[in-house]
């Protein structure tokens, strides 16, 4: 196994136009053909950021690399970047092996994502169809970054994907996919304002369904997905507090009965 770390300097005033760049063009590209993103960081100053790569190997980088380099999503990426002049400034690169080496980088054995089962007035269920799982349709959600708050990471998610805000109420279950070290959380929540909008290179279709355990294969056909979703339908809580410590401060409560 082999890691690259990527990094870019920009000026300040890019980083919300180079984070959305980045998640709508390199993360899904990168993803979609096999790779795996560790963490990204920006510094205080923000005029640098930092990804992280997984590969299983340099024969492995250089395959992902060459399906990208062909790919529609990589054209965009680079007609995206004529548009927006100078994205970043410079970035450069470096590999590193998982060895135990000195000096050497041990990336997290876990990934941790978040899912969103987001109802409206009517009691229908938002949905999401992803370019790179085009075959079924799905709860919007994503990776959690780096020092992110997980009820942070879910409302920036949805509305990166489907172009709406949410109320979260509670949290329906805790998934792990060992085969991959993912462990997925899973939120409650309601419809608050917005209009749906698919996320360009990342989500083809957006809407909201009335789903029952009758129908909901002909919505959702991966078994992991569907699970997630019959458990949210259900009335069961699990509490999640988000917190500080050192000295202890509550930030977030979900699961209790006034949520």
């Amino acid at each position: 196994m082999i890691v690259r770390k990527k990094t870019y300097k920009i000026t300040p005033d890019m980083l919300e136009t180079f984070n959305h760049f980045f998640h709508t063009y390199l993360y899904p590209n990168q993803l979609k053909h096999g790779a795996k993103l560790i963490g990204r960081w920006v510094n205080e100053s923000q005029t640098e950021i930092t990804a992280m790569w997984e590969y299983e190997s340099v024969e492995h980088y250089h395959s992902i690399e060459k399906d990208i380099q062909q790919s529609e999503l990589h054209r965009a990426a680079q007609e995206k970047r004529k548009e927006n002049g100078h994205l970043f400034l410079e970035c450069h690169e470096e590999f590193l092996s998982s060895t135990s080496e000195k000096g050497t980088y041990f990336p997290p054995k876990h990934i941790v994502t978040v899912s969103g089962y987001i109802t409206n007035e009517k009691g229908e269920v938002l949905l999401v169809r992803n370019l790179h799982r085009s075959d079924t349709m799905e709860m919007p959600g994503g990776q959690v970054e780096e020092g992110e708050r997980l009820d942070d990471a879910i409302h920036r998610e949805i509305f990166e994907e489907t172009g709406v805000h949410v109320t979260l109420t509670n949290v329906s279950g805790i998934y792990q996919n060992h085969s991959r070290d993912i462990t997925c959380i899973v939120f409650r929540g309601t419809y608050k304002s917005g209009t749906l909008q698919p996320e360009e290179g990342e989500t083809s279709e957006v809407l909201f369904a009335r789903l029952t355990e009758d129908n909901l294969s002909s919505f959702i056909t991966r078994e992991q997905f569907k699970v997630r979703v019959l458990d949210a339908m259900k009335t069961q809580t699990v509490p999640l507090n988000i917190y500080h410590v050192q000295p202890f401060q509550l930030l977030n409560r979900y699961g209790d009965n006034n949520k």
